[in-house]
Formats: structure tokens, sequence, C-alpha cells
């Protein structure tokens, strides 16, 4: 049978819908956080880095990594540890479990949500209303937050409901109730210190910070030396009259060093009270009453390209710790919730389970009723490839799978089927019409009803507040699927079946 154009785009979208969610096949572990100032931080093991033996014992689990852990600190008393991963090898001498976490290597490139993963969930608000600019300005205080407490698989996003009230939805894998609640309870206070002297803190002591202002805040240059690849950085901070006073006073009595550029003191910058970054000051501000302040930092990496971005990324990194303070929001918690990973696992695989079996049994009785097996089968395939391209198209844009997005694919694939019969139908009725009328007036009926359906899915999508968002946002992606790709793929089908 030859492939018609509409069955042509189905085979691409399942292609691509299969390298977008790529399978893994690789074996470790992936490490999600390590420790600031740890020895293994010191030993240059990073975020992101697969750990692939242990004393040159092979490690594909997290399960595994620990019992290695175990059986070699087991009697307290110091030993060598070589880590070696993809990246490089890392050696400990130490009598205590190296100071990151570590997961499993995702099998595919398609997230999960909390549901599905474990841990806590909290919908917090604002005591005023903010703008979405305010808004995003809160939601990257928090994350950076989260980073320096060192929490990792951090999701955090704005949420605004039908009334225009705007919330921030954070999810932290692994974490319980209680830590969510203290982090978001606790004020976010900033510091800045020199020689141990408080110059300026965050909000009421910053005017402002230059952001995405290339006259005031850029990378300055790169070089390379047999290390590696660094990137410098500056921007302005703008002090109030008595911040600036107040660090004219500590600079005057701080020694320049030898080269001659910069103080001897550094400017420690600390976030509630634990030391986040600390930055060299140069020696023309010594003793100088000036509101501008040059916050200067680095970057590196093995190429210039993976120095440039690093130092971008830290440069966006302290702009952002600068003004935490300058937020002056009181949060506080709508609903906080504890989520069970056993529950949402069993619950995935029993309605996977029997979605699929519904599939296969209506297709069965599609068989049975019109005693068709190409039609049975190009319902299977179809329905399936569906689900294909959905879960692709998620892990494209990277979207977290929770409960209410796999019920709202599965609820998608029910109106499918529904609607491929609807097809079927029309195509094997008395044929007084033409194969191709009665294919375009069986399209019609479903392209009313995916009409229906998004109308009556686009007010849950705009006021779910995230709860039930993701429900809402996959069943619309699959019903627009389902109309401009695997329907029409399922009636040129059936059309040339009936030929």
């Amino acid at each position: 049978m030859k492939i018609g154009f509409r069955v042509w785009i189905l085979i691409i979208a399942i292609i691509l819908s299969v390298l977008a969610i790529k399978p893994s096949f690789e074996s470790g572990i992936v490490v999600k956080s390590v420790e600031a100032n740890s020895e293994i931080f010191n030993s240059g093991l990073k975020t992101g880095e697969i750990i692939k033996s242990v004393n040159n014992v092979e490690i594909e689990t997290k399960e595994e990594y620990a019992n290695q852990i175990d059986k070699l600190l087991s009697d307290g008393i110091e030993k060598r540890i070589d880590i070696t991963t993809d990246k490089g090898s890392y050696t400990l001498f130490t009598n205590k479990v190296p100071e990151i976490t570590i997961e499993n290597i995702p099998k595919t490139k398609i997230a999960t949500g909390l549901d599905l993963r474990g841990g806590s969930r909290a919908l917090v608000e604002a005591d005023e209303k903010l703008s979405n600019e305010q808004l995003q300005d809160l939601i990257e205080v928090s994350r950076n937050r989260f980073n320096v407490y060192g929490l990792s698989d951090v999701q955090i996003k704005g949420i605004t409901d039908l009334e225009g009230n705007k919330f921030m939805l954070v999810e932290v894998a692994g974490a319980s109730p209680q830590d969510l609640q203290t982090l978001i309870g606790q004020q976010g206070k900033f510091e800045a210190k020199i020689a141990n002297q408080t110059v300026f803190v965050g909000g009421k002591d910053i005017n402002d910070v230059c952001r995405n202002d290339a006259s005031c805040a850029a990378v300055t240059n790169c070089f390379d030396d047999a290390e590696g690849s660094f990137c410098n950085f500056a921007f302005t901070i703008f002090l109030t009259a008595d911040a600036a006073r107040k660090h004219a006073d500590v600079t005057d009595k701080i020694e320049i060093d030898t080269s001659g550029q910069y103080l001897t003191e550094r400017l420690f910058l600390y976030v509630d009270d634990e030391e986040v970054d600390s930055l060299l000051i140069s020696s023309n501000l010594k003793g100088q009453l000036t509101s501008e302040i040059s916050i200067q930092g680095s970057g590196q990496g093995a190429t210039r390209d993976d120095a440039l971005k690093d130092a971008r990324a830290n440069m966006n990194r302290l702009q952002t710790i600068l003004i935490t303070g300058s937020l002056p929001y009181k949060l506080n918690i709508v609903k906080l919730d504890s989520i069970s990973p056993t529950l949402g696992g069993n619950f995935v695989y029993l309605i996977l389970l029997a979605g699929a079996a519904s599939i296969i049994v209506v297709s069965f009785i599609i068989f049975i009723r019109y005693r068709k097996i190409k039609a049975s089968l190009a319902l299977l395939m179809t329905s399936f490839s569906e689900l294909l391209i959905i879960l692709g198209f998620a892990a494209l844009i990277k979207w977290n799978l929770d409960l209410p997005s796999i019920a709202g694919i599965l609820a998608t694939i029910g109106t499918g089927v529904d609607q491929q019969i609807v097809i079927l139908d029309e195509a094997t009725k008395e044929k007084t019409l033409s194969i191709k009328q009665r294919i375009k007036k069986a399209l019609f009926v479903i392209v009313t009803a995916y009409l229906t359906s998004l109308f009556a899915l686009l007010p849950l999508w705009w006021a779910a507040a995230g709860l039930f968002k993701g429900f809402a946002f996959t069943t619309i992606l699959g019903i627009t699927i389902g109309v401009l790709i695997t329907r029409p793929a399922f009636a040129e089908i059936i059309g040339r079946i009936e030929n």
C-alpha cells in the first residue's frame, strides 16, 4: 500500500518523538549536588558528572554506591577512596561518607513530577500583589537560596489564577515539609563584609544592581592557560549614601596588596549567615566615598565557550544574591504537601497497564464488530503512536509529568479511540457517498468536538494554579496532536483499506 502524505507526517512525528525521549543505556550514577568547600568539592567533582566506579568497583545504581562506601568505611578508619567519573578521577582520604547527593541515571529524557519522585510541594504567595517581573525576581532569589542550602532537584515556577493573583509553586525532591517550610519562612538576609565588618546589606543599602545592560554588566575578557580557559566578569551595584560612607571608612584602613591592583582583604557575601562568595576589591576604592561598586568574578571551563557560559552563570548568580534583601515580601504558604514516590510509582504502573489493556481490548472488539484485522491494527498503532508523540513533546519542552498529566494522557487516548471509531464507522457505512466524503464527514465531527474540548479546557489551564495544570496541558496537547497528526493519518489508512 502506498504511503500517503498524512501517514508520512505521523511517521516523522514518531521518529522525532523517539529522538526527543532518547532512551539512555549509560551505566553509573549521576551527581546531583556537591557540598561547597567539602573535600570532594575541593578535589574538583562537579554536579552532573557520572560516577562509574569506586575503588575500581563498577557502580550502576545508587544502592551499589551506598553499599561500596559503607563497606569501605565500616570500621571508621580513614581510607583512600578513588572515585572515577565520566570526566575524570578524584581521590579522597577520609573516614566519612563523601558529601554529595546522587541519583540513578534517568533512562529517558522524560522529566517526572514530584508525585513520582517523592518530596514536598508548597504553594506560596507574597503579602502583596506582585507584577510579572517581581514574581520572576522572587523565583530567581528563591531558587538561589535553595541552591545555597544544598538542595537539589528543586522546581520553582510562577502561577497566576483567574483573579490575577500570583503564586510561586516550589517542589523539592527528597525534602520533608518541615524543611521546606523552614526555608521558605526565613527572611533571606544578605550581608557583605570586609575584614569581618558589615559594609552593606541587601535591600536598604543597595539601590540597584546592574543587570541586562552591557554598559555596566559584562564578561570583560577571556584567556587560556595549561588548566583550561578563564573568563572574567564585572558588574556595578549602586549603594545608598550611608552604605557608601561605611564602605569608605572600612576600606580606608586596609592595605593594598603587592600587585597594586587589589586590597589585601576581600569582600565576602553571605546569605542567611552562609558564605556564598568572596570577591577582590579594586585598590582604587580604598577610602573612597562612592555609591558605585564594581563587583568582579570569573568563570572557568575546559574550552573558552564553557568558561564564557560559566562566567555568565556566576555573574547572574551573584546579581541575584545581591538583590535578595531588596524584595521585602513576607511569604505565606497557602498549601504544603508531602508526596510519597512509592504510591505515585504504583499508581502510574496500574493506570498505564489499564490504559494499554483497554486499547488492546477495544482493538479486539473492533475486529469482532467489523471483521477487519487491518483496521484493528491501525487503531492499535495510532493510539500507541499518539502516546509516544505526547511523551516526546513533553520531553522536548522539559515538561514534568505528574499524576494529573498522566491522567490527562489517558483521557486523551480514550477520546482518541472514540474518534477513531467514529472514522471507522463512517467509512464502513452504506456507500451512497464516496469514501473521501465519508471520511471528511467524520473529520468534521472530530474537529468540532476538538474545538469544544479546547474551549472547555483553557479556563482550567489558566485557573489551575499548578495543581491540575498538568491535566489541562497534556489533554490539550493530546487532542491537538490527535486532530493535527494521528486522526488524519488513521483516516487515510482506513480510506485506503476501504478502497
